[in-house]
């Protein structure tokens, strides 16, 4: 068996929420379970009672008790969770109207702003009232096209807590790709900004705030958060009114709309760089239990801690994060650059304010790493319990590094999962060790094995990641969906009445952990033999000379090759001998199957905001097919190079 990088002592064990969970299930239901294995595979096998124990630990609050935990635990999909309940995600989150802080907001070189539970419940308030002054109900969509800001989440509770559905886009995403998300679901609100400040300097966005409007006539309303103006001009923008003009100033309690277990709450979006983005709709209970179980149990937050998850209000991790008021702690919302004016930047925060779970993106490690960035030379972060990282795959020398060069006594808590359950299939426990390059399990209720190519169950080999049954916060739908057609191809297409997510997995069968090498979609199949991106990557991540990269298949008559696609560490050039090397650590590191047949110097790698690599869209100019949402990456003019290339080759 592997050696674990960090074993959590009997301490933490002792007093983890895990262990105070499993004791609560052993008393209950009569078991003896003693680790977090006997624990899974109990909550995987009894279902029903599972999320019934949640339910209770986490302290769901409802106004009308469910009748039953699921209708049909075998009709997948289409199982309704929880029916009869009536409750409110945003009663659920301002619990708690005490003087203890709910939000530090900061913003790069700004001072922190602090608001208290109390003051975050007045304002949600005000905010509230003025919505449903505005004729807003439960059956009404209101959407943001914000930054990271304190104003945002405020906004989505007020939606929530009049029973509305919420859909956000960060300040970041282009305008195309805003109309394509937002034209869809027709939504009645939209709230915004002027603009944002990024390294310090204003971005106004009032010409796209206005080119969106006018692309999406179902928006009655536009209420605009002044950031880098404190009265910009939005004469230009129908129906436009300034924030603090429209919030109410003297509504003093919220009138908690009560809705069913299957309300709509979110709707998330795709990455869209494929095509249109897919509008999958998430349910007020869904979403609130299973948050919950993963913030409380799981990531093991109490209200004296404090959580910082470096996000953007596009992608789900903005959601997750924002679900830790419901555990009464502290949520950090940054925005701005995580390396201004440094790279002790996050590091300094951290000390400031004390956070216990610190919550990253393996691109921002590998940042640090590539740099010979050590943050325990230069601050000292005795308050960070544990270290959240997702978004993409961490190599096994990536979760080394977090131990050497961060901190060697943390809770590495490596997730994966997705927009679509806008959660964790995969996730950490801080009950058991981590090992590098592995997810510590599969997460509590959730179903998941992997699948080889014939459909069967493998331990110890690469296969397709499945789940076997339905977990409260999968989608109840698509938007423009009505007979299911599209939300059951997408994930339900390979397998019957499995949902298969679409990454390409290893379970092991020592230490019940999980490697991701990719998405399933990205696999190369050079000579038939399936590779993960992954395993290419964590050879490349070792060598000096390579600052980043991206490998993808080009389809040949009867064979696939792979093709290289290599950002160079400032001073190194690809030269024949740089390419040799590359070619000899792949043969001997991985196989001879991993070596490309051709390597590219590239000024720069295509990603998604939330710090994915877009294997999709460069596979398919390769392959001759056309990219139809450029506005859906961080760096669309990146494109350019692989079109040229296309067409010259």
């Amino acid at each position: 068996m592997a050696q674990p990088l960090w074993v959590p002592s009997e301490e933490r064990i002792r007093d983890a929420n895990m262990t105070r969970f499993m004791s609560a299930v052993n008393e209950k239901y009569n078991k003896s379970f003693s680790n977090y294995f006997e624990l899974y595979d109990w909550s995987v096998s009894s279902i029903t009672d599972f999320w019934k124990m949640v339910w209770d630990f986490v302290d769901i609050k409802a106004s009308a008790k469910y009748e039953q935990v699921i209708d049909d635990l075998n009709k997948f999909p289409g199982a309704r969770w929880f029916p009869g309940a009536k409750l409110n995600f945003a009663e659920n989150m301002l619990r708690y109207r005490d003087s203890k802080t709910a939000v530090i907001f900061k913003r790069e070189t700004d001072d922190p702003v602090y608001i208290t539970y109390e003051e975050l419940y007045k304002i949600t308030a005000g905010l509230a009232q003025a919505l449903r002054n505005d004729g807003i109900t439960k059956d009404d969509r209101v959407v943001a096209y914000m930054p990271n800001i304190s104003e945002t989440l405020i906004a989505m509770l007020a939606s929530a807590s009049i029973g509305a559905t919420w859909a956000s886009c960060g300040s970041e995403l282009g305008i195309q790709a805003v109309i394509d998300r937002f034209s869809q679901i027709k939504p009645k609100v939209l709230f915004t900004v002027d603009g944002y400040k990024y390294k310090d300097k204003p971005f106004p966005m009032l010409k796209d705030v206005k080119a969106v409007v006018d692309a999406v006539p179902s928006i009655e309303k536009v209420v605009v958060v002044p950031c880098i103006d404190e009265s910009p001009d939005i004469s230009d923008i129908p129906n436009a009114v300034l924030y603090g003009d429209f919030k109410s100033t003297g509504a003093e309690e919220i009138d908690f709309e009560q809705v069913d277990f299957n309300h709509p709450l979110y709707i998330m979006f795709s990455s869209g760089t494929t095509g249109k983005p897919k509008c999958m709709v998430q349910s007020v209970g869904g979403i609130l239990i299973n948050h919950l179980k993963e913030l409380i149990i799981h990531s093991d937050l109490n209200r004296d801690d404090a959580i910082l998850y470096m996000t953007a209000p596009s992608w789900m991790m903005w959601n997750w994060l924002m679900s830790a008021l419901g555990v009464g702690c502290r949520v950090v919302i940054f925005d701005g650059n995580p390396g201004y004016p440094d790279l002790g930047a996050m590091w300094k925060l951290a000390d400031d304010e004390k956070i216990s779970f610190f919550g990253t993106s393996a691109t921002y490690i590998h940042l640090l790493k590539n740099q010979n960035y050590r943050p325990k030379d230069h601050f000292d972060l005795s308050s960070v319990k544990s270290i959240g990282q997702t978004g993409s795959a961490l190599s096994a020398d990536g979760f080394k590094f977090v131990y050497d060069a961060i901190k060697s006594d943390v809770h590495l808590n490596s997730l994966s999962g997705g927009t679509d359950i806008n959660g964790c299939f995969v996730v950490g426990s801080p009950t058991l060790p981590v090992y590098a390059g592995q997810l510590q399990a599969p997460g509590l209720g959730m179903k998941i094995k992997s699948y080889n190519e014939k459909g069967e169950h493998v331990f110890d080999e690469q296969g397709e990641l499945v789940c076997e049954a339905p977990a409260p916060s999968m989608p109840i739908g698509f938007i423009n969906d009505p007979d299911g057609a599209r939300y059951h191809g997408a994930y339900f297409g390979v397998y019957p009445g499995v949902w298969r997510h679409g990454d390409y997995v290893e379970f092991y069968g020592d230490t019940r952990g999980v490697t991701f090498y990719g998405r399933s979609d990205a696999i190369l199949k050079p000579s038939g033999v399936r590779i993960g991106t992954a395993e290419i990557y964590n050879v490349l991540e070792t060598l000096d000379e390579v600052e980043d990269y991206l490998a993808i298949g080009q389809n040949l008559e009867n064979d696939q090759r792979i093709l290289l696609f290599v950002k160079l560490t400032p001073g190194f050039e690809l030269t024949d001998e740089v390419k040799d090397k590359i070619k000899s650590s792949l043969r001997t590191k991985a196989s001879p199957r991993h070596v490309p047949a051709m390597i590219f110097a590239v000024d720069s790698i295509p990603y998604t905001f939330s710090g994915k690599k877009v294997e999709s869209a460069v596979t398919n100019i390769m392959n001759g097919r056309p990219v139809t949402n450029r506005d859906a990456l961080s760096n669309p003019d990146s494109l350019d190079y692989f079109e040229k290339l296309y067409s010259d080759i």
